[in-house]
Protein backbone atom coordinates (compact mmCIF):
# COMPACT_ATOMS: atom_id res chain seq x y z
CA UNK A 1 0.00 0.00 0.00
CA UNK A 2 2.91 2.34 0.69
CA UNK A 3 4.26 1.83 -2.85
CA UNK A 4 0.86 2.69 -4.35
CA UNK A 5 0.58 5.79 -2.20
CA UNK A 6 4.10 6.87 -3.20
CA UNK A 7 3.21 6.40 -6.89
CA UNK A 8 -0.12 8.19 -6.46
CA UNK A 9 1.55 11.26 -4.92
CA UNK A 10 4.72 11.25 -7.06
CA UNK A 11 5.52 14.12 -9.47
CA UNK A 12 4.83 11.78 -12.41
CA UNK A 13 1.86 9.99 -10.89
CA UNK A 14 -1.76 9.84 -12.04
CA UNK A 15 -2.56 13.24 -10.54
CA UNK A 16 -0.41 14.98 -13.17
CA UNK A 17 -0.19 15.52 -16.91
CA UNK A 18 3.17 13.72 -16.76
CA UNK A 19 1.08 10.55 -16.48
CA UNK A 20 -2.05 11.19 -18.54
CA UNK A 21 -0.26 12.75 -21.52
CA UNK A 22 1.76 9.60 -22.27
CA UNK A 23 -1.22 7.36 -21.59
CA UNK A 24 -3.21 9.26 -24.22
CA UNK A 25 -0.26 9.19 -26.65
CA UNK A 26 -0.22 5.37 -26.60
CA UNK A 27 -3.26 5.75 -28.87
CA UNK A 28 -0.90 6.78 -31.70
CA UNK A 29 1.09 3.58 -31.29
CA UNK A 30 -2.09 1.48 -31.14
CA UNK A 31 -3.48 3.16 -34.26
CA UNK A 32 -0.35 2.50 -36.31
CA UNK A 33 -0.13 -1.09 -35.09
CA UNK A 34 -3.73 -1.69 -36.09
CA UNK A 35 -2.97 -0.38 -39.59
CA UNK A 36 -0.18 -2.86 -40.30
CA UNK A 37 -2.30 -4.65 -42.87
CA UNK A 38 -3.10 -1.50 -44.89
CA UNK A 39 -1.71 -1.41 -48.40
CA UNK A 40 1.66 0.35 -48.35
CA UNK A 41 1.03 2.75 -51.23
CA UNK A 42 -1.94 4.26 -49.42
CA UNK A 43 0.19 5.46 -46.53
CA UNK A 44 0.36 9.21 -46.35
CA UNK A 45 4.03 10.19 -46.53
CA UNK A 46 3.67 13.66 -45.03
CA UNK A 47 1.85 12.22 -42.02
CA UNK A 48 4.58 9.62 -41.53
CA UNK A 49 7.24 12.30 -41.71
CA UNK A 50 5.47 14.63 -39.30
CA UNK A 51 4.84 11.84 -36.77
CA UNK A 52 8.51 10.84 -36.91
CA UNK A 53 9.63 14.42 -36.27
CA UNK A 54 6.99 14.86 -33.55
CA UNK A 55 8.06 11.71 -31.74
CA UNK A 56 11.75 12.55 -32.00
CA UNK A 57 11.19 16.01 -30.55
CA UNK A 58 9.06 14.72 -27.71
CA UNK A 59 11.58 11.98 -26.89
CA UNK A 60 14.11 14.74 -26.27
CA UNK A 61 11.54 16.72 -24.28
CA UNK A 62 10.74 13.68 -22.11
CA UNK A 63 14.43 13.23 -21.41
CA UNK A 64 15.11 16.90 -20.60
CA UNK A 65 12.03 17.73 -18.50
CA UNK A 66 12.42 17.52 -14.74
CA UNK A 67 11.46 15.10 -13.33
CA UNK A 68 12.34 12.86 -16.27
CA UNK A 69 9.25 11.36 -17.80
CA UNK A 70 10.20 7.78 -18.70
CA UNK A 71 6.61 6.88 -19.58
CA UNK A 72 6.50 9.64 -22.20
CA UNK A 73 9.95 8.64 -23.47
CA UNK A 74 8.87 5.01 -23.90
CA UNK A 75 5.66 6.07 -25.61
CA UNK A 76 7.40 8.26 -28.16
CA UNK A 77 10.22 5.76 -28.73
CA UNK A 78 7.58 3.15 -29.54
CA UNK A 79 5.76 5.60 -31.78
CA UNK A 80 9.00 6.45 -33.61
CA UNK A 81 9.67 2.75 -34.14
CA UNK A 82 6.26 1.96 -35.62
CA UNK A 83 6.28 5.11 -37.77
CA UNK A 84 9.69 4.17 -39.21
CA UNK A 85 8.33 0.68 -39.88
CA UNK A 86 5.40 2.21 -41.76
CA UNK A 87 7.84 4.41 -43.70
CA UNK A 88 9.81 1.31 -44.72
CA UNK A 89 6.56 -0.30 -45.90
CA UNK A 90 5.82 2.79 -47.98
CA UNK A 91 9.35 2.74 -49.44
CA UNK A 92 9.00 -0.95 -50.37
CA UNK A 93 5.63 -0.29 -52.01
CA UNK A 94 7.16 2.54 -54.04
CA UNK A 95 10.03 0.29 -55.14
CA UNK A 96 12.79 2.11 -53.26
CA UNK A 97 13.66 -0.93 -51.17
CA UNK A 98 13.36 -3.70 -53.72
CA UNK A 99 14.23 -7.22 -52.69
CA UNK A 100 16.10 -7.90 -55.93
CA UNK A 101 19.70 -6.89 -56.43
CA UNK A 102 20.26 -5.36 -59.83
CA UNK A 103 23.66 -6.15 -61.30
CA UNK A 104 25.19 -3.39 -63.34
CA UNK A 105 27.59 -4.59 -65.99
Amino acid sequence: MAAFKAFWNSPVGPKTTHFWGPVANWGFVAAVCSERSAFGMLLYLLLLYSMCVYSALFMRFAWMVQPRNYLLLACHASNETVQLYQFSRWAKAQGYLSEEKKDKA
